[in-house]
């Protein structure tokens, strides 16, 4: 009896021991099954697209990153994350140390419709030829609508003007949307709604026009020009008579009138600083001061009240080429800023000194031993070559250089304005129409310089760094450096006046046996290649190896 209780009792142990493996077996692979199916929705759920922004296009699947919404900005990074189950069935996210950023896809918008944009200002669009937006205003019009402050950063002639300009008049004026516009508070107001600064006078009356067309003939006078040149009291004269919803300056001429009080912008609700980078030089550095502290900002406002203020302001910096000296700014002038880019949007905080996500810079940074560059700023469709000549037989490389690539429409860069009327008296003694454009013609002499380069009667444009930002001709294929810009950084201002919206582009740098050295160290700070070229008989001959002699 002992015996047979005994054999019962180890037949139940070894059951229990059993179903007690199982358990554990089956408990572990349930685990499993949980922990890869909340990782799964950690990466397929939500992704971010122009329809998590509230702007009704459909939304856009992508299984690699999920948007995080972090007090105003968005910005990406579940991809990276890892997702671990803890006893309590909670998740525990685990973030990765590197910079958040949206992949291009979710920004390839194939029609203006589906950025949000009200009928009236579509239909302008349309009217002007405009029908599918470019990158960056594919991925920067949904997060200005969207109220956040921003960074625009992209390569010349990528349409950032236009990237700032639709979500501010989709905002303020007569093409805002019934919702906006139907109070009458707009028209009603006296103050300025938008303020756009630009740091030369054929930026600013560049981007009045772009204005004035999308606006139309029975609205223009809703935007106004503050340029330096222009008769001051005239100027004043229209802000009193038009009361216009947009101005568009130079620091110098706003800050003036500013001081005068005929400029009343504490109720503005739209600061853009176009080519901000020029705008930090120490030129610009009080009348820019002036106009971050009254545009936006109330009367009265105290010390305390200054991030209130500031964030009702909705502040947007534009430029090719973005130094840290700009994102460093953006955060002390901005609320929670984001940083725009064709293929993407950082927000600012997690922008470091050493990110590619920063463009050129005149210093470039040190990480590794290894030089870290982008080329973000250039054109994607230019081609960089160099040739080698003699100072006083540079002018005849230039005509040789446009006879033999058949080029209608070239602009050729001198440092010093002082030279350019000796380059146009050759060029013009060898049958080639021309035309020199500096600073000192003033702003009627300048301007139908301009005019005439635009319809075809000027063939080659000698000028200096006047024309390097802002200057849009997009019939221009080529640009010649007749003397070496200072830096990598001008460089890619000049470049980018050829090879605009798409089209083909040439740059060729004229240089000197001894400085081919600079050539060279452009190229390894650009990551570019610069081809040597020799002009031969009228034609145009380019080789890859290097013949040149570096001293």
């Amino acid at each position: 009896m002992a015996a047979l209780a005994s054999t019962r009792f180890l037949v139940l142990l070894r059951e229990f021991t059993a179903f007690r493996k199982i358990s554990w077996r089956s408990a572990a692979s349930n685990y499993h099954r949980q922990s890869r199916f909340l990782c799964h929705v950690a990466k397929e759920d939500g992704s971010l697209t122009l329809a998590s922004l509230e702007l009704g296009n459909k939304p856009r699947k992508s299984g690699k990153s999920k948007a995080i919404k972090l007090e105003g900005s968005f910005v990406t990074g579940m991809g990276q994350d890892r997702v671990r189950a803890v006893k309590n069935d909670k998740m525990k996210v685990v973030k990765e140390k590197k910079p958040a950023e949206i992949v291009s896809p979710l920004f390839s918008a194939k029609s203006f419709e589906e950025l949000g944009l009200p009928d009236s200002l579509l239909n302008s669009l349309e009217r002007e030829g405009f029908s599918v937006p470019t990158d960056v205003q594919s991925a920067a019009v949904p997060a200005i609508i969207k109220g956040h402050d921003a960074v625009i950063q992209s390569y010349t002639g990528s349409g950032k003007t236009l990237a700032y300009l639709l979500p501010i008049l989709s905002e303020i004026g007569p093409l805002a949307g019934k919702s906006k516009s139907s109070n009458g508070e707009n028209d009603k107001r006296a103050d300025i709604q938008a303020m756009i600064v630009a740091p030369s006078r054929e930026l600013g009356m560049q981007i009045v026009r772009e204005v004035e067309k999308l606006l139309g003939p029975d609205h223009r006078r809703m935007v106004q020009q503050l340029v330096g040149g222009a008769n001051r009291m005239r100027q004043e004269e229209a802000l009193k008579k038009n009361k216009p919803a947009i101005v568009v300056g130079t620091p110098g001429r706003i800050a003036e009138i500013s001081k005068g009080g005929k400029l009343h912008t504490h109720g503005c609700r739209f600061l853009v600083l176009d080519e901000v980078d020029e705008l930090l030089s120490f030129n610009f550095r009080e009348d820019i001061h002036r106009i971050l502290e009254h545009v936006g900002r109330r009367s009265g406002a105290g010390p305390k009240g200054e991030v209130d203020e500031r964030s009702n302001r909705q502040t947007i910096l534009v430029s090719a080429t973005v130094p840290f000296s700009v994102i460093r700014a953006a955060k002390s002038w901005s609320h929670e800023p984001v940083l725009v880019q064709a293929n993407k949007i950082t927000a600012l905080d997690t922008v470091q000194a050493s990110a590619p996500a920063i463009s050129l810079t005149p210093t470039t940074c040190e990480a590794d031993g290894q030089i870290q560059t982008s080329i973000q700023s250039l054109p994607p469709a230019l081609k960089h070559y160099y040739c080698i000549s003699k100072h006083q037989h540079k002018v005849d490389a230039l005509r040789r250089c446009v006879h033999a690539l058949d080029a209608q429409s070239v602009i050729a860069f001198m440092n010093h304005s002082k030279q350019l009327k000796d380059v146009v008296y050759k060029l013009e003694a060898r049958g080639m129409s021309c035309a020199e454009m500096h600073g000192d013609l003033g702003k009627l002499g300048r301007s139908t310089v301009l005019k005439k380069f635009k319809n075809g009667e000027i063939r080659v444009l000698v000028t200096n760094e006047l024309s390097a930002r802002g200057l849009d001709v997009a019939e221009c294929d080529l640009v010649v450096n007749l003397e070496l810009p200072t830096d990598a950084v001008h460089y890619a201002h000049r470049a980018g006046r050829t090879g605009r919206l798409g089209r083909k582009g040439t740059v060729v740098t004229v240089c000197e046996e001894s400085q081919v050295f600079i050539v060279k160290k452009m190229e390894k700070q650009l990551g570019l290649p610069f081809l040597y070229c020799e002009f031969v008989d009228g034609e145009f001959l380019v080789t890859e190896e290097d013949k040149a002699i570096i001293r």
